[in-house]
C-alpha cells in the first residue's frame, strides 16, 4: 500500500473559492501536496499521470485567481484535469478514478459544474470556449467583458490540429474576450525562459499596456495609409522581439509569453492582469511546463508515466500483469512488419499513436516509411489518399473512436475516387476504463454506408495477422480492419506473416440443424460457449465466423437462413451495423417470408459508462449467457423443453 501524503493544507480545500484565503507562499505548499495526492489516487488506479503533474501549478493559479464555476475553465484534453477535479469537491471520490462508479478519467459535464465541457477528444477548447464567451456576450449586452471570464487551456500536442486553428482564426476575427492557455509541455514552440521573459509578459498583459497598445493603434490607423503599415510593422517586430507570438498576432490574438508555468510567483499576477483586463483581443498564454513535473519517475520517462497501471509511489515500478498471449494491437504491428518486409510500398501513417498503435515498432524497422502527422485525423486520411494515388500503399492506423474525426475525407477523398487505402481500426468495441469517449462503436455503421468500402474484423489474433495480408494485396479500392483493446485469446498460434483470405467470404466452424449464430468479430468464442450451452439444452447449433461485413457473404447468410428456424448475428458495434446489413439483405431476398427469426445482437443504443470490458460486456448483453436468452426467447416459451424434437 501507498501511505497517504500529508497535505494540511490542501485538507482545507472543499471548493477553488478558499484558495483565494491564502499567500503564494500558502499556495506552493497547495501546489505541492496537490502533486502529492495526485501521484497517490493514481498510483491506487492508474489513469493518466504525466499531464495532469505538468498542470498542478497552472490549476492552481487559475481556480486562485479567477472565479469559478461562474468563471469558465475547459481543459483540453480531460486527461489533465485530475488536478482540477481534486480541487473541484471531487477530492473524496478521486480514488475511484476511471473505476466502475467512479469519477471520469476526463471532464464530464454531468459530473461536476466546474467541468463547463467534457473533453476526452482533442482540440476542441478554443471552439467551446469562444461559443461560451460568445454566449456571453449576447446575453449581457453592454456589459464589461471582464465580469466572466472563458479560459480555455489547451496542451500543445493539441495545438497540431487543424480545429484548433480554425477556432483561433474565427476567435480573432470575432474579437470576443477569450484566454486561451497553450500548456506548452515538450518546449516545442518556446524558447528558454526565464525572469526576463516573465517580466516582459507581466508588463505586456497589465491593462496600461493593453491600454496603450490600443491607443497606438487607433492613432496609426488615422496615419496615410503608407505610414499605417510602417507603424503595424513596426509593432509587429518589437512584439516579435519580446515574445516570439507572431503566428499568434497574425492571427487576431494578443500573445504574452512564453513564461514558466511552474512558478506562481510569474503566473499569479499575469492571470490577474488576463483577468482584469476587459479590452482588446483575445489573449493566448503561452506558459512552458514539464509532463511528470516533481515526480522523478515520470520526470525522467514522461512517455512511460503518460498512463500508467498501479504503481509503487516511492519506487515508480507498475504492476505488470503475468505475461498472457500477445495484444492485438503487438499482433497487428507485427504482421505489418512482415509484410513490409516483402513490399517496400507499405507504409504506415498514424496521428499521434505511434504507441497506442503498435506503430514505434514498425517505426524503428521503417523509419523513413512511417509517418506521425500529429492530432491530425483528417490530414492523415488524405495525405493517405495522396500516397495511394501514386502507387504507395498506406495503411492509416487510428482508433475507431479517433477516424470518426475524419469521416469526410474517408468518403470523399478516399472511397469516392476508390484509392486503395488500408485502415486499421485499434481499439474496436469496448475499451474498459476510457470509458464511452473511447469506445469504437460506431466504425461499422459509419463506414459500412460508404459504397466500395471494403470491412473486415477478425476473431481472434491469428486471424488478424491473415486480415493484415489481405490488406496489404487489395488494391481495388479502400480496405478496412478493426480489432480490440487488450491481449488476444491464444489459443491459436499466430503465423509468421498472414496469408491472404477471399474477400467476402466466410466460414463455419461448427455444424447444426436449429441455430445459426453468426459473429462478425471477436465475440465468436461467445458464440461457442452460447453453442454449448445449447447444445445441453438439445438445440444443436451452426456457428459461423462472417469475416467480412462488405462484400457480404450472401451465400453462407443465404444457407444459414434456410436450413435454421432461429439465425442470430453478433457484433461488437452499433445499431445500423453489421446486423442491418445482414437483415437487409434477408429481407430483399424474402427470408422472413418463409419464417425465419432472426436476431441482430450489438451494443445498445446507449453510451457505456467506464467499467471492466468484462462487465461492459456484460452489460451490453453480448455475453453466452445473452446469446442463449436471446435465442430461447426467439424460439418461445417451451423451447428447451422441445429442444430434440428441433434437433
Amino acid at each position: 500500500m501507498n501511505p497517504a501524503p500529508h497535505t494540511p493544507l490542501l485538507d482545507r480545500i472543499r471548493i477553488p473559492a478558499d484558495l483565494k484565503n491564502f499567500s503564494a507562499d500558502q499556495l506552493k505548499q497547495v501546489a505541492a501536496e496537490l502533486r502529492a495526492e495526485t501521484v497517490h489516487a493514481v498510483s491506487q488506479t492508474g489513469g493518466h499521470l504525466g499531464a495532469s503533474l505538468g498542470v498542478v501549478e497552472l490549476t492552481v493559479a487559475i481556480h486562485a485567481v479567477f472565479d469559478t464555476p461562474r468563471d469558465k475553465l475547459i481543459w483540453d484534453v480531460g486527461h489533465q484535469a485530475y488536478p482540477h477535479k481534486i480541487l473541484t469537491g471531487r477530492r473524496d471520490r478521486i480514488h475511484t478514478l476511471r473505476q466502475p462508479g467512479g469519477l471520469s478519467g476526463f471532464t464530464r459535464r454531468s459530473e461536476s459544474e466546474y467541468d463547463p465541457f467534457g473533453a476526452a477528444h482533442s482540440s476542441t477548447s478554443i471552439s467551446a470556449g469562444l461559443g461560451m464567451a460568445v454566449a456571453r456576450d449576447l446575453l449581457r449586452p453592454g456589459g464589461k467583458r471582464n465580469e466572466q471570464s472563458v479560459i480555455s487551456v489547451i496542451g500543445d500536442g493539441s495545438m497540431s490540429a487543424g480545429m484548433a486553428y480554425e477556432a483561433m482564426n474565427n476567435a480573432g476575427a470575432m474579437r470576443s474576450r477569450l484566454i486561451v492557455v497553450l500548456n506548452d509541455n515538450d518546449m516545442s514552440i518556446a524558447p528558454p525562459v526565464g525572469a526576463m521573459s516573465a517580466y516582459l509578459s507581466r508588463l505586456i498583459s497589465s491593462r496600461p499596456f493593453l491600454s496603450l497598445r490600443e491607443v497606438m493603434a487607433k492613432v496609426a490607423r488615422r496615419f496615410p495609409a503608407p505610414l499605417e503599415r510602417v507603424a503595424r510593422r513596426a509593432d509587429e517586430f518589437a512584439r516579435g522581439m519580446l515574445t516570439g507570438g507572431t503566428l499568434f498576432e497574425e492571427m487576431g490574438f494578443y500573445y504574452v509569453g512564453p513564461i514558466d508555468g511552474h512558478n506562481l510567483d510569474h503566473l499569479l499576477p499575469l492571470l490577474r492582469n488576463l483577468r482584469d483586463a476587459d479590452t482588446g483581443p483575445p489573449v493566448l498564454l503561452h506558459v512552458v511546463t514539464q509532463k511528470g513535473k516533481g515526480y522523478p519517475p515520470a520526470e525522467a520517462a514522461p512517455d512511460k508515466y503518460h498512463a500508467v497501471s498501479k504503481f509503487n509511489v516511492v519506487t515508480g515500478a507498475q504492476n505488470k500483469a503475468p505475461p498472457g498471449p500477445p495484444t492485438y494491437t503487438a499482433t497487428f504491428a507485427k504482421a505489418l512488419i512482415a509484410e513490409a518486409e516483402q513490399d517496400e510500398r507499405i507504409v504506415a501513417v498514424t496521428a499521434a499513436m505511434p504507441s497506442g498503435t503498435g506503430l514505434d515498432a514498425f517505426g524503428k524497422r521503417f523509419p523513413r516509411r512511417t509517418f506521425d502527422v500529429g492530432i491530425a485525423e483528417q490530414h492523415a486520411v488524405t495525405f493517405a489518399a495522396g500516397l495511394a494515388t501514386e502507387g504507395i500503399k498506406p495503411f492509416v492506423a487510428i482508433y475507431s473512436t479517433f477516424l470518426q474525426r475524419a469521416y469526410d475525407q474517408v468518403v470523399h477523398d478516399v472511397a469516392l475516387q476508390k484509392l486503395p487505402v488500408r485502415f486499421a481500426m485499434d481499439r474496436a468495441g469496448l475499451v474498459g476504463a476510457d470509458g464511452a469517449t473511447h469506445a469504437g462503436a460506431f466504425d461499422i455503421a459509419y463506414l459500412g454506408c460508404i459504397p466500395d468500402m471494403v470491412l473486415m474484423a477478425p476473431s481472434d489474433e491469428a486471424e488478424l495477422a491473415h486480415m493484415v495480408a489481405t490488406a496489404a494485396a487489395f488494391d481495388d479500392g479502400p480496405i478496412a480492419f478493426r480489432f480490440p483493446r487488450g491481449e488476444g485469446f491464444g489459443l491459436e498460434p499466430v503465423p509468421a506473416r498472414g496469408t491472404p483470405v477471399e474477400i467476402g467470404r466466410g466460414r463455419v466452424l461448427r455444424e447444426g440443424s436449429a441455430v445459426a449464430l453468426l459473429s462478425y468479430g471477436t465475440r465468436l468464442r461467445e458464440c461457442l460457449a452460447a453453442a454449448e450451452e445449447l447444445a445441453a439444452l438439445g438445440l444443436s447449433c451452426t456457428v459461423a465466423d462472417a469475416r467480412f461485413a462488405k462484400p457480404l457473404d450472401t451465400a453462407l447468410v443465404d444457407q444459414l437462413a434456410r436450413h435454421h428456424e432461429v439465425m442470430v448475428t453478433l457484433e461488437e458495434g452499433s445499431v445500423c451495423g453489421f446486423g442491418a446489413l445482414v437483415m437487409q439483405h434477408l429481407a430483399m431476398g424474402g427470408a422472413f417470408d418463409s419464417g425465419l427469426k432472426f436476431r441482430p445482437m450489438c451494443l445498445p443504443d446507449a453510451f457505456l459508462d467506464h467499467d471492466t470490458p468484462k462487465a461492459q460486456y456484460e452489460t451490453a448483453g453480448l455475453s453466452a449467457r445473452a446469446i442463449v436468452a436471446q435465442v430461447l426467447a426467439a424460439m418461445g416459451p417451451g423451447a428447451a423443453a422441445a429442444a430434440p424434437a428441433r434437433a
